[in-house]
């Protein structure tokens, strides 16, 4: 008896604690709108912010890595989170579909900055490491 519940608490504990040690990692980044476009540009006029657009595809690798290693950056989220209304969408399917035809979308990942009228004050393409991130969210605010 005592076996069978080691054997079922074991893989339990595991799992346990590869949720808990992921759970920081993700809390520490940027915190992404959850809305629609629109909702995105009034809420860029009544703060006074431009908006950080990532379009991406879900089967784009460098678009997994600027996931995963420079947006769940500690430093990248706190200057972004300041600074911007931060929305991603992926360019294959609804509103980042229209957006990716709108902005004429060239490559993933796309990195545009957008006023609250919607207009691309700044972009860029491809991957960035969270310091090359940070330099090109600084010079997206001097162009506001």
């Amino acid at each position: 008896m005592t076996k069978r519940i080691g054997v079922i608490l074991l893989p339990l504990l595991i799992l346990m604690s590869i949720s808990f040690a992921q759970t920081p990692k993700a809390t520490t980044g940027i915190k992404f709108f959850e809305g629609k476009w629109a909702e995105a540009l009034v809420k860029s006029k009544k703060e006074g912010k431009p908006i950080f657009l990532d379009i991406s595809a879900s089967w784009c690798g460098p678009c997994k890595l600027l996931k995963r290693n420079t947006f769940t950056d500690k430093t990248v989220g706190e200057f972004f989170n300041k600074n911007f209304i931060n929305v991603e969408l992926d360019g294959e399917v609804g509103e980042g579909k229209q957006l990716a035809q709108y902005y004429n979308l060239e490559a993933y990942p796309s990195l545009f900055f957008v006023n609250g009228q919607n207009k691309v004050i700044h972009k860029s393409l491809g991957y960035m490491t969270p310091d090359a991130l940070i330099e090109l969210g600084k010079e997206a605010l001097t162009k506001k």
